[in-house]
């Protein structure tokens, strides 16, 4: 049974059939798309500025990259983050986001007015849930084989669907065994992260049996190497085709789409809306 609501501080939002633009907005002087353009404050609120002109529903604060590079120690972590979510809080009403796998962080943003933890590490750090439970915080539960900045060129799996499907269900349970209610769970397959092109695709393939799980489905897909692997394509020139995956991922129940670019991408979910709607005023509620 598909998650038909997503909770966000005192707001719940329908996902039945509409789904949630989150604008990715990277404080890190080394992200793999923009290279550090909104590393500096003042760029980051600027960019934020602009995602929500584009009708960004939420946006999601990163302070470290996910991939390799040089150690970047919780102190620093707080430096970049915290000021930009207390800056973003200030100016717009949308939701936030915090992008931690450090439940001292999550806790410190969330004191600051993030609504939302989005841990790629599969909640890793023990205090993370408890952390988010006591805030009243939506939590993201995202799939990786090894763990954040741990390269993983080769990985192997015997069934990726079914790995990925056991271990997100088994982190749900950890957030429900924490206080978190299901409309306070999201899950993520974790595209790239410890997957080949072949097996990213896959995963994307199957959103609909991630989405039966019951818990609102997020797709991080925008500008990713598994794109760029099949088309050939530069990260400059993946925009059509991260298109196509959140047309395909909507489709196949994804609700909140993570995003570099927020205005073509809320047309597509918009679309998808419209269709979904038609669809039900001829055949009813589950018609097809």
């Amino acid at each position: 049974m598909r998650a038909t609501s997503l909770t966000l501080g005192d707001r719940t939002f329908d996902i039945s059939e509409r789904s949630l633009v989150m604008g990715i907005l990277n404080r890190t002087p080394d992200s793999f798309y923009d290279k550090g353009a909104t590393f500096a404050l003042d760029d980051l609120v600027g960019r934020a500025e602009l995602l929500v002109e584009d009708g960004a529903d939420l946006l999601d604060v990163g302070g470290v990259k996910a991939g390799p590079g040089p150690e970047v120690g919780e102190a620093e972590e707080l430096d970049r983050v915290i000021p930009a979510i207390v800056a973003l809080r200030s100016r717009f009403d949308t939701p936030l986001s915090v992008d931690t796998w450090r439940a001292s962080v999550a806790k410190e943003a969330y004191a600051a007015g993030a609504l939302v933890g989005n841990d790629i590490s599969g909640f890793s750090d023990p205090d993370y849930l408890p952390v988010a439970a006591a805030a009243g915080a939506t939590v993201v539960a995202t799939h990786i084989r090894l763990g954040p900045r741990i390269p993983d060129p080769e990985p192997v799996y015997d069934d990726v669907v079914d790995e990925v499907r056991a271990y997100l269900l088994e982190r749900a349970g950890w957030a429900l065994g924490a206080g978190l209610t299901p409309d306070r769970i999201a899950l993520d397959a974790g595209l790239d992260l410890g997957k080949t092109a072949e097996q990213s695709l896959t995963l994307l393939r199957a959103s609909d049996q991630l989405a039966e799980l019951g818990y609102p489905l997020l797709l991080s897909a925008s500008n990713k190497t598994f794109l760029g692997v099949v088309l050939g394509l530069e990260i400059g020139d993946r925009r059509e085709a991260s298109l196509a995956a959140t047309a395909l991922g909507g489709g196949l129940g994804c609700r909140i789409m993570r995003v570099h670019e927020v205005g073509a991408q809320r047309q597509v979910c918009q679309v998808l809306a419209s269709i979904c709607r038609a669809r039900e005023s001829v055949f009813g509620p589950g018609g097809s």
